[in-house]
């Protein structure tokens, strides 16, 4: 039937793209936690990097039992081999179907099963009326999905490029970007540790430049596993995004935000 002024659009369809190698022993969370959403709109992208343990055996379980889901979605899964994690979420930009794209990784999981519906159930798929980030709170939690604490950098109520020369306000899990925008900023691939840190502030850029709205979704987005790759390589992290501010902030503000973060981190409790 052909749609009039009158109908109202359906929701948005959001990408949830994950990245995997070798993943088998946090994967199987992340995929239970897209399973147990009750919002229909998902498509789910899976890019792997030609995993030699039993990842693909869990994802071909997950697309056999899909279709018996009280709420089925698509299911994409591309296996080749790739440069790196970025150099594969970029493959994700590129593969994407979805109005929305959100980065949830191997470990990651989607705070409540409504957390898709509560944010994106009664958005209209228009441009006109669809922002071009939508963002939110995180959790941080153990491989036992225990709760350890709420993520110590709280995303601001109005969110801009600028405000990430406080740091990485909002985890990248809880940033979900307007596909057709994340496509034209992909990840720098000169960044091992911190490219999701540029991203995001490129990304925060266009829209601005763009005019597309910022929406805070005022809710926990993602609980996300404490275990990742920045954790891991915390020190390197840190020198790439020392780099990245001074980019786009100069290396005056930079020096002094850097001793402001010292002087936090001393007087914290």
């Amino acid at each position: 039937m052909k749609r009039t002024a009158q109908t109202p659009a359906p929701p948005p369809v959001v990408t949830i793209a994950t990245v995997t190698y070798n993943a088998e022993k946090t994967l199987a969370r992340t995929l239970k936690s897209v399973a147990g959403q009750f919002y229909p709109h998902i498509e789910l992208l899976i890019i792997d990097g030609c995993s030699t343990d039993r990842t693909m055996e869990l994802i071909h379980q997950y697309v056999d039992d899909n279709a018996n889901r009280e709420y089925p979605h698509d299911i994409r899964v591309i296996r080749e081999p790739d440069k790196g994690l970025y150099d594969a979420m970029n493959k994700a930009l590129n593969h994407a179907h979805g109005d929305y794209i959100v980065f949830l990784n191997a470990g990651d999981e989607l705070h409540a099963p409504d957390t898709l519906k509560q944010t994106f159930g009664l958005m209209k798929a228009t441009p006109g009326h669809m922002p071009g980030v939508v963002y939110g709170n995180t959790d941080i939690v153990d491989c036992n999905r225990n709760f350890i604490c709420h993520r110590r950098l709280r995303p601001p109520k109005h969110l801009n490029w600028r405000s990430f020369c406080w740091g990485m306000l909002v985890c990248h899990q809880s940033f979900y970007v307007r596909t057709s925008l994340a496509r034209q900023v992909p990840y720098n691939l000169n960044y091992r540790f911190s490219a999701d840190y540029d991203w995001c502030v490129r990304v925060l850029k266009q829209a601005q430049a763009q005019n597309w709205p910022v929406l805070n979704s005022g809710c926990i987005m993602t609980d996300y596993l404490n275990e990742g790759l920045t954790t891991k390589n915390h020190k390197e992290s840190l020198k790439e995004r020392f780099r990245i501010m001074t980019t786009y902030y100069g290396w005056l503000p930079t020096l002094l935000l850097h001793g402001w973060f010292v002087l936090r981190a001393i007087l914290k409790p």
